[in-house]
Order: structure tokens, then sequence, then C-alpha cells
């Protein structure tokens, strides 16, 4: 008879493993089942209108949000739950993460658990897998970097300094941000026991790899006048100037994390700094939330440092009432749980589109503003179709589309292909940089601009039409300029109106 080698995988193990991936497949479950309601988010809109020209760099963003668009798009068409695919891969993988974070800082089964609960039921994490933003992604590999940095501290090998650079690469290549969670990565080496990987090889190497990941889109930059940091500037200053800063702290408790695990990561924040190997988890959080909190940046920019803390914060908790008696235990776990189960399913309620009608769908409306943004698209481009359809046949051979957002552009671009529209005309953030059109049309279909505006900028403007959505839903698209004109070319000529009509947004 022969015998079965026997298994080297411990069994606890694998149960906690099992546990993470049922956490993670539901969370990813939860996405794919609901993805595929309501429409694009105007910003996802701009996205998957760049990945049409791929370059090195956009206005608003790096390259890789557009680059994995691109390839979603090529697999999946305009499948909203394919195109919102790696979105959700990447937020399950970000719960997966949080588990493991916890194993590697000593947690058992119930930390492990807690962590990736805790981060499921974030009400930053799960809008993150509603819809592909640079955002989605900037959030895994925060996470993904502080995972690498927990397995270094307690390997005490500097070799995780180049996988780790590896990342950071990828993060500067999908949003600018990165550069304060490094000042975190950097600060946080300098003021610990850490500092002692400065002195490696394997970090120089690394930070070398880091810095030939985002060589092509630094090159991008400054063969584009740095239009990035202008496009930061201008954003910032609007942001600051409409209060989008205010609130930094309090949603710190509220959105970037879940109000009830707040004694988690309180506690994950307090024992980093007390434990002298993990010290420099501490610092990777304090040193980028004074950075954004004294910049007033907004505040989710934060949130993906917290699944560290979180997983941190568990295992301490694990720890303590461990020493407990079996009802003070109970209760105490109770508590969280249904604390945190009580939270995350009202920001569930308000986040994730269950419902495609009834009253479910109209409290996520009323309450949240990016879910809002998500209708009407569909019907402005049939509005300005029906507009093109109205124009004599000697317009319909030579026309344009102008729009006054990305949001519009990438309707108009993306969407208008089943109506046989041309690629829309646009001003705004990489579709300015694009310039206008080769042939010059002498009929414009202009979408989103005020009466003032064409006046001033075009010649012989007549209302064609009206944008609105068939939900009746309040929006930027239906309250905001809805008219839709026919006009006849800029009258400063296409060059020197491009030129003064840059728009950031």
């Amino acid at each position: 008879m022969i015998e079965q080698a026997p298994s080297h995988i411990d069994p606890s193990r694998r149960r906690d493993n099992l546990s993470l991936l049922a956490i993670a497949s539901l969370v990813a479950v939860v996405h794919i089942a609901t993805n595929g309601r309501y429409g694009f988010h105007r910003d996802e809109l701009q996205t998957l209108s760049d990945s049409l020209q791929m370059d090195w760099g956009f206005v608003a963003y790096p390259p890789f949000t557009p680059l994995v668009e691109r390839l979603a798009m090529t697999l999946f068409g305009h499948s909203m739950i394919g195109l919102r695919m790696f979105s959700v891969v990447s937020q399950s993988a970000v719960v997966l993460l949080s588990g493991l974070m916890a194993r590697e800082l000593g947690g058992g089964g119930l930390a492990q658990i807690t962590a990736a609960i805790a981060v499921a039921l974030s009400p930053l994490s799960m809008f993150e897998g509603t819809e592909f933003q640079y955002t989605t992604f900037d959030y895994l590999w925060w996470v993904l970097i502080a995972y690498l940095v927990i397995r270094m501290l307690n390997s005490n090998d500097p070799r995780w300094c180049v996988p780790i650079g590896a990342v950071i690469g990828l993060g500067f290549m999908t949003k600018y941000t990165m550069g304060f969670y490094v000042a975190g990565i950097v600060g946080g080496m300098a003021l610990t026991g850490a500092r002692r990987f400065f002195q490696s090889k394997w970090l120089w190497i690394g930070a070398a790899l880091a810095f030939l990941i985002c060589l092509p889109n630094l090159i991008w930059q400054f063969r584009h006048d740095l239009i990035s940091l202008h496009f930061l500037q201008h954003i910032h200053a609007r942001d600051v100037r409409q209060g989008r800063s205010q609130g930094f702290w309090l949603d710190q408790f509220r959105i970037a994390t879940n109000l009830a695990s707040a004694p988690l990561w309180i506690a994950g924040l307090f024992f980093s700094f007390r434990n002298q190997r993990y010290r420099m988890l501490g610092w990777m959080y304090v040193i980028p939330l004074a950075l954004f909190a004294a910049t007033k940046a907004r505040f989710y920019y934060v949130g993906a440092a917290y699944p560290a803390l979180l997983a941190m914060g568990a295992v301490a908790g694990e720890r303590w009432i461990s020493n407990l008696r079996r009802t003070w235990r109970w209760t105490i776990e109770v508590a969280l749980f249904a604390g945190m189960a009580v939270c995350g399913i009202y920001f569930a309620l308000l986040i994730i589109p269950w419902a495609s009608s009834g009253r479910l769908r109209e409290f996520a409306l009323k309450n949240n503003g990016d879910l809002r943004e998500e209708i009407g698209w569909d019907d402005l481009v049939r509005a300005v179709a029906d507009v093109r359809d109205g124009l004599t046949p000697e317009q319909r051979e030579n026309f344009g589309i102008v729009v006054g957002n990305y949001g519009e552009g990438g309707a108009i671009t993306i969407l208008g292909s089943e109506y046989h529209l041309p690629p829309a005309i646009q001003l705004t953030n990489s579709g300015w940089l694009r310039s206008y059109p080769a042939s010059l049309p002498n009929t414009l279909i202009v979408v989103g601009w005020r009466q003032q505006q064409l006046d001033a900028a075009f010649t012989g403007c007549r209302v064609a039409g009206h944008n609105g959505n068939s939900l009746g839903v309040k929006n930027e698209e239906s309250e905001d300029n809805p008219d839709i004109y026919v006009c006849g070319p800029p009258k400063q000529g296409w060059a020197e109106f491009w030129r003064t009509h840059q728009r950031f947004g």
C-alpha cells in the first residue's frame, strides 16, 4: 500500500486562506452582480475616451488606468460589468491583502478575518469596486506596498526593496499622489531602525527600478511643458475654492474607513509606534496624512493607508481579548462585527447600485452624487443624434460635435459610435491637447455651453435640442446648460479659438 505524503500546509492556515478567499470572492460577486446597472460615470467616460488615443501620459492622470481600460474594452467591448472587472479584481485583492497583512503581523484567524471584513465594509473600499478610476488602482498599490514593507521588516531582507520599488513605479504611473506615500516610506525608514536599509544596494536597485518604470511618463511631461502640474494646480485651487477639502478629518472616520472600525485602526496606529519593528508603518500613515491635511487635500487621498492600520489593530485586539473571559470576549466580538455590519450595510445602500428601480434606487440616487452622474449619458447621445438627423444634407456632410466637459466628450466618443456620430471635439484636459480635427467642420453641434459663451465663440447659433434624462434625475447634465445648439465655425478661427479656450476639469 502506497502511503500519501503528509501535507506540509498547516490546517489552520488552509482554513484561514479559505476564509479570506471567501470574503474577497463575496466582494467580487456583489460588484459583478450590480456593476451593470445605471451607466458610466463621467470620469469613466473620460478614461475610455483617452484609452482610444494611448500615450505615455494624459493631462489628468498617468497612463496606467487608460491602458487597463483599453485592454478591458478589447476584451469586453462597452460592457460596464466587463470594463469594471479590473476594478473588482483590484478591490478583492485589497481585501485579501488586508487579511494577509494581519497574518504577517502575527495575527491568527480572527485577526485576519477581522481585518479583511473591516476593509471590505469600508465605504471608500466599496466605492472603488463600483467604478474604474485611477483611485481604484492607486488604492491597490498603497496596500500592496504596505504588505511588502511588512514582509521586509519581518525578514530583515533588503531584497524586498526591489518589488517595493516596482510597485512604487506602477503607482506613479497610476496617480501622482504616490509621491506623498513615498514621502511616508522614506520618512518612516529614516525615523526608525529601518534606516539600515539605506545602506543596502537593494534599496537603490528598487529606487532605480521605480524611476525606470515611470521615466516614460516623466519624459512625456517635460515634452508637454509639465501640463499635468498645471492641471493639478488648477484642480486643487478649484477644490479649495468650492470647499471640497472641508470635512477632511471627519471623513477619515466616516467614509475612508468603516466608522465602527475606528477603534481598530486607532489601536493599529498606537501599536505600530509602540512596536519597534513596525514603527515604520505608523510613519507611513502619519506623514502622508499630515502632508495632505496641510495642503488641504481631499479626504480620500490617504484612504489606502488604513488597511495596514486595521490589520495591526486587529492583531492587537485579538491578543487583548484572548485574555478576557469568554462572556466578555463574545460580547466585544459581537459588538464590533455588528457595528461594522450596520455601518457597512448603510453605506452599501448608498454606494452600490443594488436596484434599477424602486425605493432602493431612489434612496441611493438621492444621497449619492456619484451615482447621479451615471444617469443620462445614453439620453444625451440620442438627443445629439436627433439634432444631427435634423441637419440639412449639406450640413451633415461636414459637421462636428463640440462639448463642454470631458463626460460629454467621452459619451459622444464612446457611446456615440452606436449612432454613427463622429468623435467629440473636446477642449478639456487631453482632448484639448489632441487639438481640433484636421478636416475642419463647417457646422457644429454644441453641447454643454452657456448662451453667453456661445455668442462670444461661435457664429449663427440656434437652439436645436434639449438634454435631459428619461428618469428625471437631477444632475450636472440635466440641470447645467441642457440646451443643444447648432452653430457655425468659431469667430476667431480654429487656431485662435483653440489657443484661448483650453479647459481643465
